[in-house]
């Protein structure tokens, strides 16, 4: 049996459980049970890419001809294709793939090195790459929407400020567009600093009844609010959202803008540098629909954002092969990793033919605080005008209901958070967790992804807390209470991103080689069933003796134990504290 069951794992659980094996032949049995167990093809590709970073092969005799594609993985030929400079070559393992298995992974990987081998080797005279549109560099493909109608990006733009969605509920700015509000502020001074310029926050407002939220919205950092008012958005709609939003975006004069659309004296300037959206379910969709239109790129579900100056080779954005060029006043955009090892930070960069502005990102909710209004700050306001087709509006809500309350983890003292290893008994780790949320003043239950996904049967009195929107990690909730107690919970990326500023973070877990470990101030190792019940007790006592919460073991570590007044210093630094 290999060292871990992979079918005991969510696709993204596997990640972080694969990072400490190099085995090539242990990683190949883990393959192996994936394949006779659950096959799913997410997996597989994880576990075949962790095989093909420790397989030393020797690609320096590569022969393109010799490349058995029927028997090689997708990952196997993006390895392979990688290698291979020459497009003739490239094209005719192309042509073997359509006349073969005709995967269209294979087909597209193999089409994307050919691009960026073209982009290296078609210059000019002075040494510029020549640019041509896919249906000419390929007019043997299928060009689905080579008809279609496109707008352009815009060609020598001017572009400024950073724009921020602001979306709203109920009346009331949300907690998430009070966050960017407060980050924007802190970059746009910074990024005014360090380039001696003097950009703005620029708060976009829509929907019916939102002119009282412009002053709000300058008191969390905005520098100019403009708004759009109309009762008949008093819901999100895509068509009009977007279309209304892109007008505010485009400067008079826009070659892709309405006609007959007057000067502003607030803007002199084509398109935003950046925009900013919620990664809320409106706020995803909008941000994707605008940044369509505007004909540029998206980062979505960021947890964090800079700008900086950005140093790139790629010929395909430099337009000369063999150089650097650095890119100036770059948003970068960070955001977890699919493959669940690590972050990546994606950045929205011009190529020579094609400007990229404004250059955009959703962030999850959460991530950064909410800072404290300054109600004497000064700012402008502005009205946008535009007409408002009927075409726009072609959906009517003729009746709706209003969920009472909901679910805000943020601003507790304290998160209790179940993961997945209450599926022992999932009815009584729900009672466990709600009687030490109960013993706290201030408190809440969250649950990871896992335990939303799971088909766990629960009984009727908890079924009610069992819902997504208690959900913490990437696609759910962010929080950062003063303590977090993490019980049967891995420690996947995907839910360390939405808990790992809290102050202190006690994870109780019976695997003592979990990931959260490593992130945690206490570790306890032991069964949850028996640990939360003792940890209950502590703290309506107000005695914790961490070195007693969990059975048959020791302090690791040498780390000394206390019993005092709900402390201890028992397992600190991720140790592993037992009686």
């Amino acid at each position: 049996m290999p060292e871990i069951d992979p079918t005991e794992y969510d696709i993204s659980e596997l990640g972080p459980a694969l990072q400490d094996i190099e085995d090539v032949d242990e990683l190949e049995a883990i393959l192996d049970a994936e394949k006779a167990g659950e096959d799913r093809v997410g997996a597989k590709t994880l576990i075949e890419s962790r095989i093909e970073k420790f397989t030393e092969e020797d690609d320096e005799d590569l022969d393109p001809d010799e490349l058995d594609l029927a028997s090689m993985s997708t990952a196997d030929v993006g390895n392979a294709v990688r290698d291979i400079d020459e497009i003739d070559e490239l094209e005719a393992l192309l042509e073997r793939e359509r006349d073969g298995e005709g995967r269209d992974s294979v087909e597209r990987l193999i089409e994307n090195r050919i691009d960026s081998v073209q982009g290296s080797e078609e210059e000019d005279g002075d040494g510029e790459v020549e640019t041509q549109a896919p249906e000419e560099k390929h007019p043997n493909l299928d060009h689905p929407t080579a008809d279609k109608r496109h707008v352009r990006a815009v060609e020598n733009g001017d572009y400024r400020d950073m724009w921020v969605y602001c979306e709203t509920q109920a009346g009331e700015l949300i907690d998430v567009s009070r966050e960017m509000l407060g980050k924007a502020r802190e970059l746009m001074d910074t990024y005014n600093d360090e380039y001696g310029a003097d950009e703005r926050v620029i708060a976009v407002l829509i929907g019916d009844d939102v002119a009282d939220l412009t002053e709000e919205s300058i008191a969390y950092g905005a520098d100019l609010a403009v708004y759009y008012e109309d009762d008949r958005l008093d819901r999100f709609y895509h068509k009009p959202y977007t279309e209304v939003f892109c007008d505010m975006a485009r400067g008079a004069g826009h070659p892709y803008g309405r006609e007959g659309r007057p000067e502003a004296d607030w803007r002199d300037y084509d398109e935003p540098r950046y925009t900013v959206f919620p990664a809320t379910n409106n706020g995803r969709d909008l941000s994707a629909m605008v940044q369509a239109e505007l004909d540029s790129g998206l980062a979505s579900d960021c947890s964090d954002l800079y700008i900086e100056n950005a140093m790139i080779s790629n010929p395909a954005k430099t337009g000369e092969p063999g150089s650097n060029k650095e890119f100036e006043r770059v948003l970068h955009m960070k955001r977890p990793d699919f493959s669940g090892f690590e972050y990546s930070t994606i950045l929205c960069i011009d190529k020579p033919d094609r400007e990229f502005h404004p250059q955009g990102a959703s962030v999850i909710p959460g991530s950064f605080e909410v800072p404290d209004p300054d109600s004497e700050r000064e700012g402008e306001v502005v009205e946008h005008e535009m007409p408002l087709s009927e075409e726009w509006l072609r959906v009517e809500v003729t009746d709706y209901d209003r969920l009472e309350g909901g679910v805000d983890l943020s601003g507790h003292d304290v998160i209790v958070a179940l993961g997945r290893g209450i599926g022992d008994d999932p009815t009584r780790g729900i009672e466990l967790g709600l009687d030490l949320v109960d013993a706290f003043e201030d408190a809440d239950l969250g649950l990871s992804r896992g335990v939303i996904t799971a088909s766990y049967e629960f009984d009727g009195h908890v079924e009610q807390y069992v819902a997504e929107e208690r959900q913490i990690g990437e696609s759910g909730q962010v929080v950062e209470p003063a303590v977090y107690v993490a019980a049967g919970i891995s420690g996947a990326v995907q839910h360390k991103v939405g808990m790992d500023e809290s102050d202190t973070i006690v994870a109780v877990n019976s695997d003592p080689d979990a990931d959260i470990r490593d992130f945690s101030d206490y570790f306890v190792e032991g069964d949850l069933f028996e640990v939360l019940p003792r940890l209950t007790e502590a703290v309506e006592t107000g005695e914790l003796d961490l070195g007693a919460v969990a059975d048959g073991g020791r302090p690791a570590g040498g780390a000394s134990e206390s019993g005092t007044d709900g402390g201890s210093d028992a397992a600190t630094d991720g140790g592993v504290s037992d009686e």
